[in-house]
């Protein structure tokens, strides 16, 4: 099968953009695997002419709108992130009314429509680092109210305003199973992703994203346990890293919307020309301005 996808991808002048938190053997077999920031940057600089997302719907219309001259397909285009959905275009309306100098930071994990009422995007990765650079006093920070309270912790100069979304799977781990976990190996480091929950990232060594957490492993020379509280799919790129250390996950810790894309049916999306993306002219052009602001102040 993975011949055939090859082939497949060849004949087609086609990449795959996978994330950290698909099956393993869909990583393997994809161009490029990273978290939403560095797929999104590489999506920027591709000139293959069809392009493949192994993740969520969200992903696939970023990539949409950063290359609406492209063919973009997904994997699986039922998988979705509830967390996408957790704001509306009315709330966001309803706080520009409430706020003046107002700046609506949206997380990439949302739609493309709720990112094209915001003024800029960001990830994980890269929003501490954002919001510190606007100048806007006032801060609504959406969908993530767990990832929007890390941030306030470093840039308190800015008001950020949460609202009440959460990530579903990191957002159910509670304390209590993070300290059993770290009574059980005494000598692991915690590597947290900051969409948990505060009392859990209290619990915490580091707090980064994906691409962070496997990073920070790599700085760890005479220490070889790690407890990872992020999604379990982070394993298949630590394991390939750090063969020689050890990783414990919490239990059920599975997003099963970033399971849904399997080799079988990346194989049937590049052999039927199938899951295309389409995003609405207007919506995208005003989501782009978003998208490419995180981009440009993302790196500084």
């Amino acid at each position: 099968m993975r011949d055939r996808i090859k082939e497949l991808k060849q004949n087609e002048d086609a990449i795959i953009l996978a994330h950290y938190y698909v099956d393993g053997e869909i990583q393997k077999i994809a161009d490029y695997v990273g978290d939403s920031f560095y797929l999104a940057q590489v999506a920027k600089k591709l000139n293959n002419r069809t392009i493949v997302i192994a993740g969520v719907y969200f992903m696939g219309e970023s990539v949409k709108i950063l290359n609406p001259d492209k063919t973009v397909r997904m994997v699986d285009i039922k998988a979705d992130c509830p967390m996408a959905h957790m704001v509306t275009v009315e709330k966001i309306k309803e706080m520009r009314e409430k706020y003046e100098d107002l700046a609506v930071v949206c997380y990439i994990n949302s739609t493309a429509e709720i990112k094209s009422h915001c003024d800029i995007c960001v990830t994980s990765s890269n929003a501490v680092n954002i919001v510190s650079q606007l100048k806007e006093k006032n801060i609504f920070f959406v969908p993530d109210q767990n990832l929007g309270a890390y941030v306030a912790r470093f840039v308190k100069e800015k008001n950020i305003i949460l609202n009440d979304g959460y990530c579903p799977v990191h957002n159910k781990i509670r304390a209590n199973e993070l300290e059993d976990l770290k009574i059980k190996y005494k000598k692991a480091k915690v590597l947290c992703h900051p969409e948990c929950r505060e009392e859990v990232l209290a619990l915490s060594d580091y707090i980064g994203s994906t691409k962070g957490i496997i990073q920070e492993v790599g700085k760890y020379k005479d220490e070889n346990e790690f407890i990872i509280v992020t999604e379990e799919g982070i394993s298949s790129e630590l394991f390939s890293k750090y063969p020689t250390k050890k990783f414990y996950y919490l239990n059920d810790f599975v997003c099963d919307d970033m399971k849904m894309p399997t080799l079988e049916k990346l194989e049937s999306t590049l052999k039927n020309k199938e899951n295309e993306i389409f995003v609405d002219e207007d919506i995208a052009k005003k989501a782009l301005v978003a998208l490419d602001r995180m981009l440009e102040l993302g790196v500084k």
